[in-house]
């Protein structure tokens, strides 16, 4: 499936009710649909943060209290940004998985993903269970 431009989705369109096939043309475009939105507004955000950013940092405060509190903001607001631009690249994998039929199949199973938890989050590669035992495995590697 390389394009779903062609594909119009109903305003009033909920996959979980869609009783045809798993992934079919209007389904893929629904999510292709939901990833492209959720990254435009990660982007616009990330962008008015950078011009408010550039517009009010002065880390050269006389007092040092005002200055520690500008270097911690300055520093959460790199980690965000940080954080924003992975989860991009996270949108921007799940919309290549939809182009080349992946999409909405658990990488590690093959076993299809939920649509509720594709739609609370759409760049899940994982199905629930899955994801499960992977923090198990994590938090005993953890500990």
């Amino acid at each position: 499936m390389s394009s779903n431009n062609s594909v119009i989705v109903p305003p009033d369109y909920d996959p979980e009710n869609d009783k045809g096939e798993f992934m079919n043309p209007v389904m893929l475009a629904y999510f292709n649909k939901l990833l492209l939105d959720w990254k435009k507004d990660l982007l616009q955000g990330m962008n008015e943060t950078i011009a408010n950013t550039l517009q009010g940092t002065n880390l050269q405060k006389p007092d040092l209290a005002d200055r520690a509190s500008e270097e911690t903001d300055h520093a959460l607001e790199l980690r965000t940004k940080d954080r924003t631009r992975k989860l991009i690249k996270k949108i921007e994998e799940a919309i290549m998985r939809i182009n080349d039929g992946e999409y909405g199949y658990c990488e590690e199973t093959g076993d299809e993903i939920s649509i509720p938890r594709l739609k609370a989050r759409p760049n899940a590669t994982l199905s629930i269970e899955a994801q499960e035992r992977h923090e198990r495995k994590e938090k005993t590697q953890r500990d």
